[in-house]
């Protein structure tokens, strides 16, 4: 049976992709830094301190999360990912966006031909719900249906 959760769209767009979830922050650089610095095509997290996503490739995946923690070097990271075509096929946030996540992603949807639907205060349930492999379908609104 399908949830549908309803956010605030911070870059408009659709997809289709299995869930990948993290309970804790998500720290960008320490989680893409390894994948892009090596050439890791399925761009595995490189976050040690991520026991949810540790080792776990994230590209083409809905990255669910709370939100994202460390260094003031995300907001690029994110653009960098989406500019070698390694991003997750969107980020979906249970609290507020920050503002270098929000930052990073605008600017790849702005220069980049990458698509990478965010969406954020889609609230704790949402992240209660969710679990790896449930597959989630985003719609331009900010609709989040979790199936």
């Amino acid at each position: 049976m399908a949830k549908v959760f309803k956010g605030r769209p911070i870059v408009a767009g659709k997809c289709t992709a299995p869930a990948l979830v993290s309970h804790g922050g998500f720290n960008t650089l320490a989680s893409f830094q390894m994948a892009m610095m090596f050439g890791d095509k399925s761009v595995k997290c490189g976050d040690q301190n991520n026991a949810d996503l540790y080792k776990k490739p994230m590209k083409g995946t809905a990255l669910c999360l709370p939100q994202t923690i460390g260094s003031t070097t995300g907001g690029m990271v994110l653009y960098t990912a989406c500019a070698t075509n390694n991003q997750p096929a969107c980020m979906l946030f249970s609290k507020t966006i920050d503002s270098l996540a929000a930052s990073g992603a605008i600017l790849a949807e702005v220069w980049t031909d990458a698509s990478m639907p965010v969406v954020d205060e889609l609230g704790e349930e949402f992240l209660d719900y969710v679990q790896d492999g449930m597959s989630i379908t985003v719609a331009p609104d900010g609709t989040v249906t979790v199936e």
